[in-house]
C-alpha cells in the first residue's frame, strides 16, 4: 500500500487504480488510521518502519494474536 501511495505521487500508476479501498481500507480500518491522513504522512517521507510506528502512535498499535488474526484472514481473502 506504501508503495502505491508512492508510485501514485510519481504519476506511474494509472488514474483508475484502486487506491484506499479493498485491501488498503481493510488494514487502515485496522490500524484505525484514516487513509487520507496515511498519504499525508508516506508523501512526508520515511521508511515504511517509520510510518508503521507513526500508525501505531496515530491509530492503535495491536496486539501479536490480533495481527495474526488478522494476517490469516487478509491471506483467505486473497
Amino acid at each position: 500500500m506504501l508503495a502505491k501511495i508512492r508510485l501514485h505521487a510519481q504519476g506511474k500508476l494509472p488514474a483508475d487504480y484502486n487506491r484506499g479501498i479493498g485491501f488498503d481500507g481493510r488494514v487502515c480500518h485496522f490500524l484505525h488510521v484514516e487513509y487520507p491522513a496515511l498519504v499525508q504522512r508516506v508523501l512526508t517521507g520515511g521508511s515504511d518502519d517509520e510510518i508503521l510506528a507513526w500508525c501505531f502512535e496515530h491509530g492503535r498499535k495491536p496486539s501479536e494474536e490480533e495481527i495474526l488474526i488478522f494476517n490469516s484472514f487478509l491471506t483467505k481473502r486473497g
